[in-house]
């Protein structure tokens, strides 16, 4: 099982090389990470936007790029438009966020003609390191579904353990995340953890193990669970959290990051091809690492030996 992002890299030295198509791409972290990434032979790049920014940004931060692979776009919106539709004709294997909005970005891969539309719900799932852990701990949604309702909360568990599956997390626990653990009337989102808890108990999940509503910190800690006398298979010892809305996600990811100095990556699941999407203000590592997964997610659909799960309604 895959425990830290120096694992990941492990693993792709293995994996054939991909191409990135950067979506606005005159970020001076953004244009580290691929550089890195092209060095490690983990992908080449397309950068997309303005060629005239995307020079200069690169000339003041001393970093060294291909000016061949700049595809020049100076227009906002046709940029992300274009870097969208370098992977959906197949010149590139991975889309990557540059320095733009999430749901300008959001857009166009959801668009009807160029988009990246796979048939399945996507959903964001950011990959936490951390050392108090010793293990990857996935947490969605906190990018793309605002407020997930219980239909949508099932694709997210199946991307998210598609994910984990990648990871080489054989058996992921899953956990339903909310304010408490117990279920309350008054709070829907225990109802929707409780639901989808006794739905894994019925085997609509294909024998995965998932279960809530937890608190967060009896999802990830044992002794909190222990001392709350909450006793299941995936209390304390969760591969994937599942938060009930976007700013659940969002806080928590950005609390890793900023208050203890947490390593992650983030990646969009359940499009027709492999997203890295990180926020803007995310580091060069980060982003390193978010390519990096997604080299894998590349290759394992290319492979087709990644099968996704079902839920029987």
């Amino acid at each position: 099982m895959i425990t830290k992002f120096e694992q990941v890299f492990e693993k792709t030295k293995t994996q054939p090389k991909n191409k990135l198509s950067v979506a606005l791409a005159d970020d001076e972290t953004v244009i580290e990470a691929v550089i890195r990434a092209d060095a490690m032979e983990l992908a080449d790049y397309i950068l997309v936007g303005d060629k005239k920014n995307i020079i200069k940004t690169a000339h003041e931060n001393d970093l060294e790029i291909k000016t061949d692979c700049i595809c020049d776009e100076p227009k906002y919106l046709k940029a992300i438009s274009k870097a969208v539709q370098l992977v959906s004709n197949n010149s590139a294997d991975i889309l990557m966020k540059g320095h733009v909005h999430t749901d300008d970005f959001l857009r166009g891969i959801l668009d009807k003609k160029i988009g990246l539309r796979s048939g399945k719900i996507m959903s964001h799932v950011n990959v936490l390191e951390s050392q108090a852990l010793e293990r990857l701990l996935l947490v969605t949604d906190g990018s793309v579904n605002i407020a997930p309702d219980l239909e949508t909360k099932t694709s997210i568990i199946l991307n998210a353990i598609y994910l984990a599956e990648i990871f080489d997390i054989k058996e992921p626990k899953v956990a339903i995340t909310t304010a408490v653990e117990l279920a309350n009337p008054k709070m829907q989102s225990t109802i929707d953890a409780a639901v989808l808890a006794k739905m894994s108990q019925r085997g609509q999940f294909s024998g995965k193990i998932i279960d809530g509503p937890f608190a967060f910190d009896n999802a990830i800690n044992l002794w909190a669970a222990q001392h709350k006398n909450v006793t299941d298979p995936v209390a304390g010892e969760a591969d994937i959290i599942v938060v009930p809305s976007i700013e659940a996600g969002n806080i928590l990811s950005k609390a890793h990051v900023y208050l203890a100095g947490g390593n992650l990556a983030g990646v969009v699941v359940g499009a027709s091809a492999p997203v890295v999407s990180t926020s803007r203000a995310d580091s060069s590592q980060s982003k390193l690492n978010s390519i990096a997964i997604a080299v894998l997610m590349a290759n394992m659909q290319r492979s087709l030996s990644i099968k996704f799960g079902k839920v029987n309604y």
